[in-house]
C-alpha cells in the first residue's frame, strides 16, 4: 500500500510500504476514507518529540471501512464504517474501567514506532486496528465522515478540556487558541453551560470560526494587556472562572495564569514540550489554583459525542479549510505548520 512516512525532522515521504495484516485475533483492518492532520502531529514533524523510527507511518485520526477482522472480533464485520480514537484501548484494565482510556495498560498511540516497537499510523491507504472491539466505534448512518473523524480526537479533546476546567452554568470561560482543539473546546464549554465563552487568538479567520460556535472573540494581536483587560471587564475584575489552554506553549500557560481568577481552574490540553512550567508554585498557591492536564481519553467520550454530532446543533465541518490527497501530505504538513492560506483543519484523502 501507499503511506505517508517519517523520514526525519520536517521530512516526509509518500511511498510504498508493506500492507498491514491481522497479527492478533482481536485486530481489524480498515480502509482509510479520511485521515486528519492534527496539531500534535507537528511535534514529531518538527522534532520536538524525538525517538520515532524512520519509516514510521504518520497520523492518528481516521474514519474508514472495515475490510477484514480477526477471529475474536465480535462487534464489527467487513463493510462497517468506523471511526477510531487516537489510541487503542482494551476497555477492561484498571484505567479503562475508570474512563482513562488514553492510558490503557494495553493501548498504543497510532503513529509511534520506536526501536521497532509500536503501532504505525493511519495516514495511509489501510490501517491495522488492535483491540478492535473496544477501540472502534460505528459511524451513525448519514453522518459526514469528517464530523465522525472529529469525535476520535479534536472534539473529544475539546470536551475533555472543558470538563477538566470545570466549566459550568453561570460562569465565564476563556479558551486560549482557536485551532481545531480550541474551537471544539468552545463547543464543549457551551455544552457544559458556560454563560460566556471568550476565545483568544491572533488569526482573524479562527476568531470568526469561534464566534460562529458562540464565543466572543478577543484578538491577541492587539496585545496581551487588551485580552487581560477584556476578561477583567467581563468578570467585574475577578478573572475567568475557567481557562481552557489549547496551544501547548509557555506563553499560553503564562497568559492562562494571568487570566484565571483566584480559586479558578486552568485546563491544559495543548501538548507541552517545555521542561518547566511557566508559573511558579507560589503563584499557584497565591491563586488557590486548580491546574489539570493530560492526554484525552477519547474513546470514553465518543459515543456521547457522536450523539451530539448527529443532532447537527453545531456546524462542525465549518472548521475544515483544506481537503488534499494524501499523496501531497508533505505539502499539507508544511502548509499546516506555517498556518498559510487560512489553514485550520486539513483532511487527507488516500484515494
Amino acid at each position: 500500500m501507499r503511506a505517508l512516512t517519517f523520514q526525519g525532522v520536517e521530512r516526509l515521504s509518500w511511498e510504498t510500504v508493506p500492507d498491514p495484516s491481522i497479527r492478533s485475533p482481536g485486530d481489524a483492518l480498515v480502509r482509510v476514507e479520511l485521515a486528519g492532520l492534527c496539531g500534535s502531529d507537528l511535534h514529531v514533524y518538527h522534532g520536538r518529540e524525538a525517538g520515532l523510527d524512520v519509516g514510521t507511518v504518520m497520523g492518528h485520526e481516521l474514519v474508514g471501512e472495515v475490510v477484514e477482522v480477526g477471529a475474536e472480533v465480535r462487534s464489527f464485520r467487513p463493510a462497517d464504517r468506523v471511526v477510531s480514537p487516537f489510541t487503542t484501548c482494551c476497555g477492561a484494565c484498571f484505567y479503562c474501567r475508570r474512563g482513562l482510556t488514553g492510558r490503557c495498560s494495553a493501548g498504543q498511540l497510532y503513529g509511534w514506532v520506536e526501536g521497532g516497537e509500536g503501532l504505525h499510523g493511519v495516514q495511509a491507504e489501510y490501517a491495522r486496528i488492535p483491540l478492535a472491539d473496544s477501540t472502534l466505534v460505528a459511524v451513525p448512518a448519514g453522518l459526514a465522515p469528517e464530523v465522525a473523524l472529529f469525535t476520535g480526537d479534536i472534539l473529544a479533546t475539546g470536551f475533555f478540556c472543558a470538563e477538566l476546567a470545570g466549566c459550568r452554568p453561570g460562569e465565564v470561560a476563556v479558551v486560549l487558541g482557536c485551532g481545531p482543539v480550541g474551537l471544539m473546546a468552545v463547543v464543549g464549554a457551551r455544552e457544559l453551560g458556560a454563560e460566556r465563552v471568550l476565545a483568544v487568538d491572533s488569526v482573524p479567520g479562527r476568531l470568526a470560526l469561534a464566534e460562529g460556535f458562540g464565543a466572543e472573540g478577543l484578538d491577541l494581536g492587539r496585545g496581551e494587556e487588551s485580552v487581560v483587560a477584556a476578561v477583567g471587564a467581563a468578570t467585574e475584575g475577578r478573572g475567568a472562572d475557567a481557562v481552557l489552554e489549547a496551544v501547548g506553549s509557555p506563553g499560553a500557560s503564562r497568559l492562562a495564569i494571568d487570566l484565571v481568577r483566584p480559586g479558578g481552574s486552568v485546563a491544559a490540553v495543548g501538548v507541552h514540550t517545555a521542561p518547566t512550567f511557566a508559573f511558579s508554585p507560589a503563584e499557584a498557591y497565591d491563586k488557590n489554583l486548580t491546574f489539570r492536564t493530560g492526554r484525552c481519553p477519547a474513546r470514553a467520550y465518543m459515543d456521547r459525542l457522536l450523539n451530539l454530532a448527529v443532532t447537527g446543533r453545531y456546524d462542525l465541518s465549518a472548521i475544515v479549510s483544506h481537503r488534499m490527497p494524501l499523496a501531497r501530505g508533505d505539502e499539507a504538513y508544511a502548509m499546516f505548520a506555517a498556518r498559510t492560506e487560512g489553514c485550520t483543519k486539513v483532511l487527507l484523502e488516500p484515494a
